[in-house]
């Protein structure tokens, strides 16, 4: 199998991604945005570098309820931000008062749904981090809100438009795999016991009760903030919400099947040890290992992680091994990361076909191209390569399998319905009651 130019592009087309690609974008768009970013953390820092670099977005306002992040914001990206940009402890004063045409929003999980909503009523475009929510029904509220108010909203899930991915798409519908009945997902990484720490009082610059907004209140500890929260099951979902969500979004792209109809998982912390909460000390609470199993009508998902045990053997490049294994009749083929994507013939007399990765520093992403996709729907009015609905469908993976680890069984799905039939207990848990005074999306 030879992957040629030709066949590439063809790929790209199919995928929607063109329009990212250098050089492909529609000659003559030449608007600029007034560009806000909540949520200033290291992640949301390399989106706003990518919109700025795109010479179509002006950074009008940065908000955080942190000041540290807010100021480590400024200082990476030095004077790509001009002296006048205003800074916001609270999106809804930042909303009401700049009014921005485009909104990036990389806050932790939990807060994607209430800012994304009112960004969307209040006229912004909006680039939302994956994933997109906290609970099932939060992102159908998403989706009614961009397609209610007309706007376009592009979820983070970068790999839709990584050239490599793309031409493991193409393999995988040309033919060059064959017929697939079984996709493995995985994640793994090193790790061990996990010690609790002491909690504190928020640090000075930090508005704690703001953090945790609509989530569970608790005791700030440093476990949490920054960048802890996504192992805390009141404002993330684990390694399977988080990571999680990208291997997910690869096997949707793939399939033309819309959602699993069965969903079964289970795991634990026999490593990491009993979750602490007691007041005075904490420990993360998801699992440190996590199996899942989603039926789908012609094929069936495994997805495995472990944050222990970290080792040589499994991993498809020096510095990982995360991915999804497509197995088919002509061979399998292994969508990655930092390797890029490989098919290994079933006969073996056959070399096999490796596509290298094409990643942007720092950190190994291509926002730069998801971010260009995103500008060009909006000039087009066409939806994005990584739209809410699709973004949603791909959380919604994710989100099942925590639900039936939390419930410690198996589920049914119905997505047409956005419901789990017959289940009362089970579909209790596709939202949750918000802290007051914050609302629960309709």
């Amino acid at each position: 199998m030879r992957l040629t130019r030709r066949s590439f592009v063809r790929a790209a087309s199919a995928s929607g991604a063109l329009a990212a690609m250098p050089g492909i974008l529609r000659a003559g768009q030449d608007r600029t945005f007034s560009t806000a970013l909540i949520g200033t953390g290291w992640w949301g820092t390399n989106i706003l570098r990518e919109a700025i670099a795109s010479d179509r977005c002006r950074p009008v306002a940065l908000c955080d309820v942190d000041e540290s992040q807010v100021a480590s914001c400024k200082s990476t990206l030095g004077g790509m931000l001009p002296d006048s940009i205003k800074v916001y402890k609270d999106y809804r004063e930042l909303i009401e008062s700049e009014r921005p045409e485009i909104a990036i929003v990389a806050t932790p999980d939990h807060w994607h749904p209430l800012i994304t909503i009112a960004c969307c009523e209040a006229g912004a475009h909006v680039y939302v981090e994956k994933p997109i929510g906290h609970t099932v029904l939060e992102g159908k509220a998403m989706v009614e809100a961009a397609r209610r108010n007309d706007r376009v909203v592009q979820v983070g899930t970068h790999r839709r438009v990584s050239p490599h991915n793309i031409a493991g798409m193409e393999m995988l519908r040309d033919g060059t795999v064959g017929k697939v009945g079984m996709v493995r997902a995985f994640v793994h990484y090193g790790g061990g016991p996990e010690e609790p720490a002491e909690n504190e009082d928020p640090p000075a610059g930090l508005d704690w009760d703001l953090w945790c907004g609509p989530a569970p209140m608790r005791d700030f500890n440093p476990k949490l903030h920054p960048r802890g929260f996504r192992q805390f099951l009141d404002y993330a979902n684990g390694t399977l919400g988080d990571w999680g969500i990208h291997w997910m979004d690869q096997i949707l792209w793939w399939t033309e099947e819309l959602a699993p109809r069965t969903v079964f998982s289970t795991g634990g912390r026999p490593i990491a040890g009993p979750a602490l909460n007691d007041g005075t000390r904490q420990t993360s609470d998801a699992p440190d290992h996590q199996l899942a199993a989603f039926e789908f009508d012609s094929f069936t998902v495994s997805w495995e992680h472990r944050r222990f045990a970290g080792n040589t053997a499994e991993k498809t490049h020096p510095d990982q091994a995360v991915g999804c294994y497509f197995y088919g009749t002509n061979g399998t083929l292994h969508i990655g990361w930092l390797d890029g994507t490989t098919f290994y013939p079933r006969d073996a007399r056959k070399a096999a076909v490796n596509v290298p990765a094409q990643l942007h520093e720092p950190d190994q992403q291509n926002i730069r191209e998801l971010f260009a996709d995103f500008l060009d729907a909006i000039d087009s009015g066409r939806r994005p390569v990584s739209d809410i609905e699709i973004g949603h469908r791909s959380t919604n993976m994710s989100l099942l399998g925590m639900l039936s680890y939390k419930l410690g069984r198996s589920i049914a799905w119905d997505h047409d319905r956005h419901e789990i039939p017959g289940d009362p207990e089970a579909n209790a848990l596709l939202r949750r009651e918000y802290r007051s005074p914050w609302t629960y999306p309709a």
